[in-house]
């Protein structure tokens, strides 16, 4: 709960002390103590304080009068109202003039801290909510270089962007979902650049780690917390403070772990391995996950309170032939990258390529894309880049670049009348020209034929 610019209005200062040591307890820093009005409206006035802690009775100015003017000068500042009173009409009043929330003295800690919590969120909500309309009607990013090593012109993806940009200084967890492929991480990392955020980022995949391994990654463990354990080690949860903590492949938790999880985003706490003492975090938390939302709902395996806690922010990311106008501006930046990395010239790309990776359905998405062009790099010699690596990679030769001998599964349905070898001819011969944008050498390759054999069978449906 670090958070700075809560300040505390009392008289007493024995409550003072009291409510600022509840508060520094639990990890809130940048505490302000008032003894009077006078000082808690010069602090106002600053334009810095996030939540008001008021005692209801102060010499002056009656308190719900106070309570009152705070909430019509500052309405985005929550107020907690503090004081002995013991009245359910006061209460009441208190809670209509716009108090977020009424305690009574002495105050119970843990009630303190959950008020003070749920204040701060409301705080977050009302700002993100505020970034997301000025977002709306901004034409472009705010940080576009937080995003340059996602690499797209797609409409769709740049309101992803936007929308990322406005949530980003949010404290809530976001939850990103995708194929695999898509750079699920890479917008994470986008998250941790526009938040500002001084952190840490920190990523783990929880693929594959059983819960034990998980704890103590995530929390680490006391010295001696079990065998083996010689030393004392912080976890990726402390690692991360001040940060992002990127869980990939989310979905594939055991229950267990997401019970832990769950504990840590609601009670922003954890426990070491070894350790009855709870340990605060201030980590943001970003989770992927390559299930789909209707399976991580539908599922037995995935708890429904953790799966809408992390979703308080969401985005999808589209697979990679959903965007094909992206195709070329990754393909030149991976060609870039790849000649960087291997020393060469950036090699030309001949004009068929783009039709050629038009005609592929990428189920690798984007990282599929780029290893295909870093292998055509590494294995090129020319000055123009070959497009054998790029066929022998969409199984359209049997890697001598030759067409497949055969095709391991139907590719076709039929209805009740079968077309005739003819008919399907033609048919086949469109289709690829389709998907080739009139290519002969693409759609030859598509069809496992030669160039000379498509440019006849054109000549002859022409001639008809």
């Amino acid at each position: 709960m670090k958070r700075r610019n809560v300040l505390i209005v009392d008289d007493e200062p024995d409550a003072l002390v009291a409510v600022q040591a509840i508060l520094e307890s639990a990890g809130c820093d940048g505490i302000v103590t008032c003894g009077d009005t006078a000082c808690m409206w010069g602090e106002m006035a600053t334009g810095h304080v996030e939540l008001v802690i008021l005692d209801l009775i102060m010499p002056g100015t009656p308190g719900e009068e106070t309570l009152a003017r705070l909430r019509e000068d500052y309405p985005d500042v929550p107020v907690i109202i503090a004081t002995s009173v013991n009245e359910l009409d006061t209460a009441i009043r208190c809670m209509r003039r716009g108090a977020h929330d009424y305690l009574l003295k002495p105050i119970e800690s843990e009630r303190l801290i959950v008020a003070v919590r749920h204040a701060l969120e409301l705080c977050d909500l009302q700002r993100t909510n505020a970034a997301l309309r000025d977002s709306l009607f901004s034409v472009e990013l705010q940080s576009p270089a937080a995003f340059s090593a996602i690499q797209s012109t797609d409409p769709n993806m740049i309101a992803i962007f936007k929308y990322l940009e406005a949530v980003s200084p949010s404290a809530h967890p976001i939850l990103i979902t995708g194929e695999t492929g898509v750079g699920k991480e890479l917008a994470a990392r986008a998250i941790h650049s526009v938040s500002g955020r001084t952190g840490r980022f920190v990523a783990v995949n929880t693929a594959g780690l059983d819960d034990t391994m998980l704890a103590d990654a995530l929390f680490g463990h006391l010295k001696g917390a079990y065998t083996g354990a010689d030393t004392a080690r912080k976890g990726l949860v402390e690692q991360a403070a001040g940060g992002t903590l990127f869980l990939d492949e989310i979905g594939e938790l055991s229950m267990a772990s997401q019970v832990k999880l769950l504990r840590l985003l609601q009670e922003r706490e954890f426990h070491p391995l070894g350790s009855d003492t709870a340990r605060l975090s201030d980590a943001r938390i970003v989770a992927a996950t390559s299930r789909s939302e209707i399976d991580l709902q539908s599922s037995e395996h995935f708890r429904r309170d953790l799966y809408y806690r992390l979703k308080t922010h969401h985005i999808h990311l589209p697979p990679l032939r959903e965007r094909r106008n992206d195709l070329r501006v990754l393909t030149d930046e991976f060609l870039r990258a790849a000649a960087a990395e291997y020393g060469k010239p950036v090699p030309t790309a001949p004009e068929e390529l783009s039709a050629l990776l038009d005609t592929w359905h990428f189920p690798g998405n984007v990282r599929e894309l780029r290893a295909m062009v870093f292998d055509a790099v590494a294995a090129h010699t020319g000055k123009m880049l070959s497009l054998r690596t790029f066929k022998n990679a969409m199984g359209l030769t049997n890697g001598h670049g030759e067409a497949p001998a055969s095709v391991t599964k139907p590719a076709l349905t039929f209805h009740d009348r079968l077309p005739t070898f003819k008919e399907s001819e033609a048919l086949l011969l469109e289709e690829a020209m389709r998907r080739a944008k009139g290519n002969m050498t693409i759609a030859a390759g598509l069809l496992g034929v030669t160039r000379q054999a498509v440019s006849q069978r054109l000549k002859s449906r022409d001639e008809q």
